[in-house]
């Protein structure tokens, strides 16, 4: 893993260009609403595999009055020393297929994961608890992600295979079984790898939210529900009827979700106030970014969008106190003085233009 030090964004949303060097710790970033604080998250975020913390097409991620492309890079510090440059974007031409490129070479997404480890937290997310389990099942995904790189591409597999088998199901012609029964194979082998990075990760996060003494971010207790099918081609195999008159596969990975309890209380997260749930959140963010310093032996880059607005005073100043323990964080926030107390480099933005 290596730090981050430079972010330069060109044509990337509210941005026609942008040159932020930034340093290890935190980093504030306040402005008023719709300035563009969020949209620097954003790009970090693109810098690691996945969509990003929006989640939405690529071509949004363009700036509305450019040429159609965008480009996010980065300096990052290696082991060593030795600087790295990574970056990632579109083009005009193709404004829907991602291109990633380190030290000026073509490389798949999944290899921004060896460089840069990143975990975000905004506000859209306060809801994951009540949320969908396809919801919770992203979020798990981003989870196990920050932790295996190769898992990505493992569920993208995974979901094209089902999507062509439901698509063969529920045709006018009646599908080739010899078709069927190889998606179903491709559906069972990526479906297999799935199911068992994002038990790994569970576990593993389970262990150390298990011995965590943190009282101001209230510790959680979290399992898998409905994730592991035995022979699952077998099992599709029977359910073509079944997914027939579903028009969609009723077994597999995809109908995992994510259970997470208070623990201190016995009771389903789902439960709790909503501040409750916002400690609960955030304790779990903090526990993997844990989690994965002691794997990787660095810490991960933390993204916090608007966090300290939705704590208490008591709970504000605990997470500034955890932070201190951490590498890179960026927090956003409309006033300054919602980060009074905390050591960090400061930001500006105001219209697409950082100071």
């Amino acid at each position: 893993m290596a730090v981050l030090t430079r972010l330069t964004l060109t044509d990337f949303r509210s941005y026609e260009t942008a040159d932020v060097a930034v340093g290890t710790g935190a980093i504030v970033v306040t402005g008023d609403n719709g300035q563009g604080k969020t949209n620097l998250l954003d790009a970090v975020s693109l810098l690691s595999p996945g969509r990003g913390l929006r989640g939405v097409a690529l071509s949004d991620a363009a700036r509305s009055s450019g040429p159609g492309g965008w480009t996010v890079a980065a300096e990052i510090a290696a082991a060593g020393g030795a600087a790295v440059i990574i970056g990632t974007g579109t083009t005009p031409d193709a404004p829907d297929r991602r291109i990633v490129r380190i030290n000026g070479a073509t490389a798949p997404i999944a290899r921004l994961g060896e460089w840069l480890s990143v975990l975000w937290l905004t506000p859209a997310m306060d809801r994951l608890f009540v949320d969908t389990a396809s919801a919770r099942r992203r979020f798990l995904d981003r989870l196990v992600l920050a932790l295996d790189p190769g898992h990505g591409g493992e569920v993208t597999r995974y979901d094209a295979a089902m999507r062509a088998r439901t698509r063969l199901l529920t045709g006018d012609v009646p599908a080739d079984p010899v078709w069927l029964a190889g998606l179903e194979r491709a559906m069972a082998a990526h479906g297999t790898a799935v199911a068992v990075a994002r038990r790994s990760t569970v576990a593993a996060l389970a262990e150390t939210l298990a011995v965590a003494t943190d009282t101001d971010f209230p510790r959680t207790s979290i399992a898998l529900a409905q994730n592991d099918v035995d022979d699952l081609a077998a099992v599709l195999a029977r359910n073509r009827a079944i997914d027939t008159a579903a028009t969609r596969a009723t077994a597999g990975p995809h109908r995992a979700d994510l259970v997470v309890t208070f623990a201190a209380k016995g009771q389903p997260a789902s439960r709790s106030s909503t501040g409750e749930q916002k400690a609960l959140l955030l304790g779990l963010i903090l526990a993997h970014a844990g989690l994965i310093a002691t794997r990787t032996g660095a810490p991960p880059i933390l993204l916090l969008d608007e966090v300290a607005a939705h704590l208490d005073l008591r709970r504000r100043a605990a997470l500034f106190d955890r932070l201190a323990e951490h590498g890179q964080v960026w927090l956003t926030g409309t006033e300054a003085v919602l980060f009074a107390g905390l050591e960090a480099q400061r930001l500006h933005v105001d219209d697409g233009r950082v100071a």
